[in-house]
């Protein structure tokens, strides 16, 4: 027997509309496409290390997904925290290396010019 359950479309996305467990906790989305999350994948491995080894934990631990929930939207807070910092330090020039990304098929090694000045970004006004 299979059941249906209604779903909306806005811009194109496909919504889920059935409620979440109210202990899960409610996040908003990441809001960035690939190219930015890889330019930034480092830094998110760095910066959101604590949140992402709790949920890999419990992803290993347990074969149920809704066990993870609360693990899993820390680690998207912590994505939506640091992409904020992002912007509001090095914009132009994490701009610059994810439209390098973006162009040029996620190779990282045809955009190291535009990810000097990023990093050195990144390093010198977000790491302490």
């Amino acid at each position: 027997m299979t059941t249906h359950r209604e779903a909306i479309f806005v811009d194109g996305l496909w919504v889920d509309k059935t409620p979440l467990d109210s202990a899960i906790p409610q996040v908003d989305e990441v809001g960035v496409t690939s190219a930015p999350m890889f330019s930034m994948s480092y830094f998110f491995g760095s910066y959101c290390k604590v949140f992402s080894e709790d949920f890999m934990l419990c992803k290993n631990e347990s074969q149920d997904p809704k066990k993870c929930l609360k693990e899993g939207r820390k680690v998207t807070r912590c994505a939506i925290d640091l992409i904020e910092k992002l912007k509001a330090n090095c914009d132009n020039e994490w701009e610059a290396h994810w439209d390098c990304l973006d162009r040029n098929n996620h190779r990282f090694e045809k955009c190291r010019k535009k990810e000097a000045p990023f990093n050195k970004c990144v390093f010198d006004k977000l790491v302490t």
